[in-house]
């Protein structure tokens, strides 16, 4: 009987040793390595590698190489395709993560669902043929073109990518394909970058777009070896709570666009609806002014979004002051929280301060720092903030108010939605109050501009 083959891989970086090691050389992360079988067998082969058209590369002049436009294929679904950069570029290769039931395998279905026209293939290594109709049913959409398979042997997935010849390839999940040349079980670091590397080996040969699921761990990254995401074109995280009806795609990573971009989806019974317009669900309509409620114009990429900031302030109950904050950084408010009390005074030391962005979302603008301020003084003197009244404008460590990119953008936006009047720095230049039907009032410190809010 021939003796078994093993490794060491580390579970961060990937990184092979012939051993066992305490430190990883490569990553630097300590206790990372685990033993894996790695032996292939010789006998069994890549149906996929078998059948590719291998291609002899050269190199070439730089100044040789001619550039042809590149061409997208552009999804049914706008919120994906804005992510993606203006749609989905051919022999890419996208990893698509999130947490357990949020939403990816319905989302993944829906798009090929929707895409008629084009043949996709649907493998699924988690679910049966039955429960994929059913979520398909709950869809409510019908595509003769689209395919489901469900299968885990990595060559049997490529026996039918041949004979169907599918126009896009979506894998759920990564973590449960497994090859015939490696022995070890799915889901371990070897299996994962084998099965990535023949999926990445037939998206770039055969110029056919493949989407992998993957799966997350507890602290929030993809599961599997790091090298994962250096090998994929775009990196999506599908983010949300599962207590929300609003989900949030994010791209971490994307050779073919920028990373900065935001679709925003509603989880419904019928699946996952595009919000084409997220100032309306991140704002609330109460017609009775609050206190500690505010409205803050911000960025997600290239497109403005009106975010609603709630704020919470009062006597410290145990003697030690509790700082939280959710959807917002809270180094940053404790920082905000310093220069009100340094620089303007207000004694907020021994006072509890909650933060909270409405819709569930993450805002890491830096322009909602005045909306942050006045939204804290609102409720800590219980005077509300006119509904009508938004922010847009950075809070420096001296008490200025300091301006933000692309403020144009920001104002117009807050002008379509009804808004009455915004606060902006008095420093913001190339801004014509006479282009705009919105009040514009400028702030040159936090003392102005809460002298104009709460007179």
């Amino acid at each position: 009987m021939a003796k078994v083959k093993t490794a060491f891989f580390c579970t961060n970086c990937g990184a092979e040793s012939v051993k066992w090691v305490g430190k990883c050389s490569s990553c630097g992360e300590w206790n990372t390595y685990v033993e894996e079988v790695i032996e292939k067998s010789p006998s069994a082969a890549s149906l996929f590698a078998g059948k590719s058209n291998q291609r002899v590369s050269k190199p070439y002049r730089i100044t040789e190489i001619e550039k042809q436009p590149e061409e997208r294929i552009l999804l049914r679904d706008a919120e994906l395709n804005r992510v993606l950069g203006g749609g989905l570029v051919p022999g890419s290769i996208i990893l698509f993560g999130g947490e357990p039931g949020i939403g990816k395998s319905t989302l993944l279905l829906q798009l090929a669902i929707r895409e008629k026209g084009k043949r996709i293939l649907y493998v699924s290594g988690e679910e049966s043929e039955q429960q994929i109709s059913m979520r398909a049913d709950r869809i409510g959409k019908e595509n003769a073109d689209c395919f489901v398979l469900t299968e885990t042997s990595l060559q049997n997935v490529f026996a039918q990518v041949h004979e169907i010849k599918p126009d896009i390839l979506i894998i759920d999940s990564i973590q449960t394909m497994q090859s015939a040349l490696i022995e070890s079980s799915p889901g371990s670091i070897s299996q994962i970058k084998e099965c990535t590397a023949e999926f990445l080996r037939f998206s770039k040969e055969s110029n056919t777009p493949v989407f992998l699921i993957g799966h997350i761990t507890k602290e929030g990254s993809l599961a599997g070896p790091k090298v994962l995401e250096h090998m994929v074109d775009a990196v999506l995280l599908f983010e949300g709570d599962r207590n929300h009806v609003y989900r949030l795609v994010r791209s971490i990573k994307n050779r073919f666009g920028s990373t900065n971009e935001l679709g925003i989806y509603e989880m419904n019974g019928a699946g996952l609806r595009e919000v084409e317009n997220p100032s309306e669900i991140l704002i609330s309509n109460n017609e009775e002014n609050l206190s500690g409620i505010s409205i803050a114009s911000t960025m997600e990429g290239i497109r403005p979004i009106l975010v609603e900031v709630q704020a919470l302030v009062s006597t410290a109950a145990y003697g030690t002051p509790q700082r939280s904050s959710t959807g917002f950084d809270l180094r940053r408010l404790n920082m905000l929280l310093a220069v009100l009390e340094k620089r303007c005074g207000f004694k907020l030391g021994a006072k509890d301060v909650f933060l909270n962005i409405a819709g569930g979302i993450k805002v890491n603008d830096p322009a909602i720092d005045l909306a942050v301020v006045c939204a804290i003084m609102s409720s800590n003197a219980n005077l509300p903030v006119h509904s009508k009244i938004a922010f847009s404008a950075e809070i420096s460590l001296s008490g200025e108010v300091r301006p933000v990119s692309r403020l144009d953008q920001r104002i117009s936006e807050a002008e379509k939605m009804g808004f009455e009047q915004i606060i902006i720095s008095k420093f913001a230049k190339g801004i014509n109050k006479k282009d705009y039907t919105i009040e514009i009032v400028t702030a040159g410190k936090i003392e102005d501009a809460i002298r104009a809010v709460f007179g």
